[in-house]
């Protein structure tokens, strides 16, 4: 038989050596040299065998792990290919139509308990921008059902930074809100009259702490609640913690991918700013730039405006008090500064994205102005915004005084894009972000910026080939796919893994197409059925378009 390489032990280093299908482990001390104690292949797998039985059997799981390790691997590795190394399709997730977005109520759900046997009225006075009130509203629902109580509708900030005076009834459906919950909580207009005549003081006011969790709710508010009948929670955001079981996280998600509607004159203007994009091109992105002064302030980094943009941040960052002070260089090396228009736009270049792609700027003030977009728009000449869209400005007036209602048109343009891409983990960015997932994985993507950039600062030393490559490899696991949804991970807002199911059906379907595209390679009959069935298959999408909000917020 023919020689094989086997192995030797020689000056404490392995080697191979061609040999008679056998192998050398060490030299015994009473060999002679140059003689080698022979072990045969089969002996050593034997050995290896015999030793994975045993931790097999005392461990009781590796074993059995091994394929469910195997094909983590493979779908690890695969995804690496894709988008580390190799192309990958920048508009659309291959596996996307494998997940849907479920949110029913479980067999053993007991419906609310009715407004006059309820623990009594809870009020909830929202805090922030539009979508971070939008939060803070979701969780109010949560707590009136585990508290019992006959959630009033929320009163919107008007005292944050944009100083709007919008209620809900001006932004949200308020009768679809109340009707589309009533299997979940109560929810009433007002606190009747009745009680609040009989209240001998104002309605109680409490502030719950961050992220607390049901308990502290059953053992703090409740109390009060039982004994006032009307309490009122103050700038309520974020004050729910962000694990819960799962009928609470799927209550949740029944908030606010369903329950929150806007208003028809809302929801007119932004079905029309999405019509005249989808007149220009079949597909556009949506990018929220999210480089307005406050957030630059807030953030403390540095863009190099010199004293002048120090002085001009430095004055907006006195408004919150309790800033730690900023390191601008160090908070960039963090990933903790958005990333600039000049710079969303090489990253969306090296991800391929071409110069005719079609995008949508959703933005409020850019701090330095055009100056500061002119790079984008070199990059992205098919450029557009609200004011752009709607030039004459009839459809627009009405909503000018309101930053909440500019914001909620910016939100349906950007849900309904193809691809849509935050410069910052705000509560715009996490609210779509979440909503995009729970409606079939929509292409979303988030800048890593920790490691673009340092990208950045390398940019004249590559060239244009390596410096995409490295973007599309930052990118990995930032690009929107479901296997980013990791258990417990983030905000549930932005990760809503309960509301995350498989779709068996489809996945029969692929693999039933891909059985029809072999069969079509070796036979000659029946293709035109063939064809015609998996083509039916794979274009069922679930098209699913509902509104929502805008910007972002204080915090």
């Amino acid at each position: 038989m023919g020689d094989s390489k086997a192995w030797r032990y020689s000056g404490g280093v392995l080697v191979r050596k061609k040999q008679k299908h056998c192998c050398w482990l060490w030299r015994p001390a009473d060999m002679g040299k140059g003689q080698r104690r022979r072990i045969s292949w089969p002996v050593v797998c034997g050995v290896m065998l015999f030793t994975l039985g045993l931790i097999s059997l005392f461990t009781g799981h590796v074993a059995s792990n091994l394929e469910w390790y195997s094909q983590k691997l493979v779908k690890h590795r695969l995804w690496y290919s894709k988008v580390g190394h190799g192309p990958i399709d920048i508009w659309k997730s291959e596996l996307s139509d494998l997940y849907y977005g479920c949110s029913e109520r479980g067999p053993h759900y007991a419906p609310p308990v009715g407004e006059l046997v309820s623990n009594g009225y809870l009020l909830i006075a929202a805090s922030g921008g539009l979508n971070q009130q939008r939060t803070g509203i979701t969780d109010a629902v949560v707590v009136a059902r585990i508290l019992n109580a006959t959630l009033v509708v929320p009163e919107l900030d008007h005292h944050s930074f944009w100083k709007d005076d919008s209620d809900f009834g001006n932004i949200f459906d308020v009768d679809w809100f109340i009707s589309y919950l009533a299997k979940d909580v109560g929810v009433v207009k007002r606190v009747p009259d009745k009680y609040m005549r009989s209240l001998e003081k104002p309605p109680y006011t409490m502030r719950v702490p961050r992220h607390s969790d049901p308990q502290y709710y059953l053992d703090e508010v409740l109390p009060v609640l039982l004994r006032r009948h009307v309490v009122q929670l103050t700038k309520f955001d974020y004050r729910l913690a962000s694990e819960l079981n799962e009928e609470l996280q799927r209550l949740r998600c029944r908030v606010n991918y369903h329950a929150f509607r806007f208003t028809k004159p809302l929801q007119d203007v932004g079905d029309k700013l999405v019509m005249k994009m989808r007149k220009m091109a079949n597909r556009y992105i949506a990018v929220h730039l999210r480089f307005e002064p406050d957030m630059l302030a807030f953030s403390g980094c540095y863009y190099g405006g010199g004293d002048k943009e120090r002085y001009e941040l430095g004055e907006i960052r006195k408004r919150w008090s309790t800033l730690p002070e900023a390191s601008p260089d160090g908070g960039r090396k963090q990933g903790k500064c958005p990333l600039t228009p000049h710079e969303v736009g090489l990253m969306l270049r090296a991800l391929g994205f071409k110069n005719d792609t079609y995008i949508y700027v959703a933005s409020g003030e850019i701090y330095g102005g055009e100056e500061t977009l002119v790079p984008l728009r070199n990059l992205f000449p098919n450029f557009y915004t609200k004011e752009m869209l709607l030039a004459s400005g009839q459809d627009l007036q009405p909503f000018l005084p309101f930053s909440s209602r500019l914001a909620a048109l910016d939100y349906i343009v950007c849900d309904e894009s193809d691809v849509f891409v935050t410069n910052n983990n705000g509560n715009m960015a996490k609210i779509l972000a979440g909503r995009r997932r729970y409606m079939g994985h929509k292409r979303t993507i988030r800048p890593n910026a920790k490691k673009l950039s340092a990208l950045f600062l390398q940019r004249q030393k590559m060239g244009w080939s390596s410096f995409s490559k490295k973007v599309k490899s930052a990118q990995r696991g930032f690009m929107g796919e479901p296997d980013e949804m990791k258990p417990g991970r983030g905000d549930f807002h932005e990760y809503p893994t309960s509301c995350i199911c498989n779709n068996p059906n489809q996945s029969q379907l692929t693999e039933t197409a891909s059985q029809g595209v072999n069969t079509t390679a070796t036979t000659t009959t029946h293709t035109g059925d063939a064809s015609s069935s998996s083509s039916s298959s794979s274009s069922s999408s679930s098209s699913s378009s509902s509104l929502e909000e805008e910007k972002e917020d204080d915090d």
